[in-house]
């Protein structure tokens, strides 16, 4: 059974980093998604970044050039480090599995067709 459970979230203040952890149990040897998504009280569930199998990135303009995303194989766990936090940050952060890897890079970011789920790990940056 596939797992997901995040972890590092906190309040921060404007300007400084925070790093999330994704721990994943039961991952297929190839040809899947991790993916990182957030979503703020009235808003639509956004993704931010994903990793593949393949080695890939994927990141929203939002964050890009100042979150990355990375896994650790030995730890199986999957990392969103989170520089230059904004309060528009504030969010609850998930990680989300699905497999296969989709054929365009667009559909990445997208939250209908992943899978697993973990339970979230809020984030608040204040002003």
């Amino acid at each position: 059974q596939l797992q997901l459970v995040e972890s590092g979230g906190g309040s921060v203040q404007d300007g400084n980093s925070l790093r999330l952890s994704c721990a994943a149990s039961g991952l297929p040897a190839s040809n899947y998604l991790v993916t990182w998504f957030r979503q703020a009280p009235g808003k639509e569930r956004e993704g931010i970044a994903s990793f593949g199998s393949d080695g890939t990135t994927t990141y929203a303009d939002s964050v890009k050039g100042r979150f990355t995303i990375s896994k650790d194989n030995a730890k199986n766990t999957v990392y969103l480090q989170m520089n230059s936090l904004k309060p528009e940050d504030t969010a609850m952060y998930y990680c989300a599995f699905r497999s296969p890897i989709p054929p365009f890079e667009s559909w990445r970011l997208l939250h209908n067709e992943y899978t697993y789920w973990g339970q979230g790990t809020q984030v608040t940056v204040a002003a």
